[in-house]
């Protein structure tokens, strides 16, 4: 027995770690709902996206013409969600499709801007809760077709978006005020049964729709799936999704979409991560790389608080290019991607607050997004206070990217490396290419090397984030993989 036990011993000692963590996870609870892979995805079209680094979001329907203002009130909440309030009767706000004639809209002006901003992928409302379709359906009247504009702008925002080399996801609120059949509690008669199951199809049919009129965008982006009644369709959820990737290899779809068959959404029974990258950092970010559970996530953000639509009215603390900034850097050296949130308005304006944060974003990425894209997390270099690591390997070796918003003021970089990490043989500016010089200063207690990077005193950033790049002429990780091991 002894020498039994002795055995397993060396088993569980000789086993990777995290797969026999995760095979444990697995063994606990049988799924037929939850993940249907363990770990990430090692597809193309999955790195393409993880290497995107900045994304747009833009909410855009009928919301935008009242703004958040009815009859003079305000609407302090969520410019998208004013047909909730008690403010506006829902039948004054089912009308303003009628009213819906954005003849400012460009979508090739709106995408120029984007690839202008540095952005790699977009992800644009067909639809939020209020059910008004910005294609046209030929599963409901409730579209664009039905308005004075009449045009379909879902593919025109395809067809320009792709044009600049930018990604299109596909934003799709499974909330739905317009139908009749939806329901947000679980259906209890047979008449609420019954229509539920005409809005499960009609679900369907619009999203087999979508893929089969705009076969270039990359992904759906799902929200409102936190309603009991489609939480309960796991089974038929399970399923659509497994028709909506057959119909459409190499689809993206985040946490959102479904729960598993306890009703747990985003990760499943077993805390298993449910589709292909974490959804639940909407306008926050995680404090650390262990928050992130080593999966591929994205962080959407809004300027202001909480709007996501447009607003004529932005009140309390709106975001400046540099907080933006900041927030799309830190995302990135967590393995993140960083979306920004866009509310144009009724007549199809991008807000002038908008433009200027564009055109600041995009003016810092074009001398500094070698540090962002393709980029990723730095297992080996510990957080320091004055920036972020993020690194990638290139044709001519490994670099890691020290992104600086803290500027110290003795002008010294202080970095900490791991024990046995290789060490940088060159450092220098990545906007010019002047060289930095670097001392080494020794081991601490727990024998990990110390440099200071010298920046110049007569250097001048402009007052805004620079990059400092580090070349090495050996390995140093910048995978998660290494992080794994590292912490067990």
């Amino acid at each position: 027995m002894k020498k039994l036990i002795l055995l397993a011993a060396i088993f569980v000692l000789a086993a990777p770690p995290e797969s026999f963590a995760q095979a444990a996870r697995r063994e606990s609870i049988a799924l037929q709902h939850g993940a249907h892979r363990i770990g990430k995805r090692a597809d193309a079209e999955m790195q393409r996206w993880r290497e995107h680094g900045l994304g747009q979001f833009i909410h855009w329907g009928v919301y935008a013409i009242p703004g958040g203002h009815w009859e003079g009130e305000y609407y302090a909440g969520a410019a998208e969600w004013i047909r909730s309030w008690s403010g506006i009767p829902n039948e004054a706000y089912d009308n303003l499709y009628k009213q819906f004639d954005p003849v400012d809209f460009d979508a090739r002006q709106w995408a120029r801007q984007a690839r202008d901003m540095g952005v790699k992928y977009l992800i644009f409302t067909t639809k939020h809760h209020d059910g008004f379709c910005l294609w046209p359906s030929r599963y409901t009247k409730y579209t664009v077709a039905g308005s004075p504009y009449g045009k379909d702008i879902v593919g025109q925002i395809v067809d320009a978006y792709t044009a600049e080399g930018i990604d299109v996801h596909l934003y799709f609120s499974i909330i739905d005020w317009n139908h009749r059949g939806y329901r947000s509690a679980r259906p209890e008669t047979a008449e609420q049964r019954a229509a539920y199951e005409e809005f499960k199809t009609f679900t369907r049919n619009q999203l087999v729709e979508l893929l089969t009129r705009y076969p270039a965008v990359k992904g759906l982006w799902f929200d409102g799936s936190w309603d009991a009644a489609w939480i309960a369709e796991a089974a038929w959820v399970d399923a659509l999704g497994t028709e909506l990737r057959a119909m459409h290899p190499g689809l993206v779809i985040g946490s959102r979409f479904r729960a598993d068959e306890f009703g747990n959404r985003h990760y499943d029974a077993n805390g298993d991560l449910i589709d292909d990258y974490d959804q639940t950092w909407e306008r926050s970010l995680p404090e650390n790389f262990a928050q992130t559970n080593g999966v591929d996530w994205d962080c959407v953000m809004t300027v202001p608080e909480n709007q996501w639509g447009y607003h004529s009215d932005w009140r309390g603390y709106v975001k400046t290019p540099y907080d933006l900034l900041e927030m799309l850097v830190r995302a990135v050296s967590m393995n993140g991607n960083f979306v920004v949130n866009f509310g144009p308005d009724g007549r199809g304006n991008i807000r002038p607050e908008e433009t200027y944060i564009a055109a600041e974003m995009g003016a810092w990425m074009r001398r500094n997004g070698e540090a962002i894209y393709g980029c990723s997390h730095v297992a080996q270099m510990k957080q320091q206070g004055w920036g972020y690591f993020t690194g990638k390997n290139t044709d001519k070796g490994k670099r890691v990217y020290m992104t600086v918003f803290n500027r110290p003021l003795d002008n010294h970089l202080r970095v900490e490396i791991e024990r046995g990490a290789a060490l940088p043989s060159r450092a220098y500016f990545l906007d010019g290419g002047a060289e930095v010089e670097f001392v080494d200063g020794g081991r601490n207690k727990h024998n990990n090397r110390l440099l200071r990077f010298v920046i110049p005193d007569n250097f001048d950033s402009g007052g805004k984030p620079f990059v400092v790049v580090l070349e090495f002429d050996r390995p140093t990780d910048t995978t998660d993989e290494s992080y794994q091991q590292a912490r067990t």
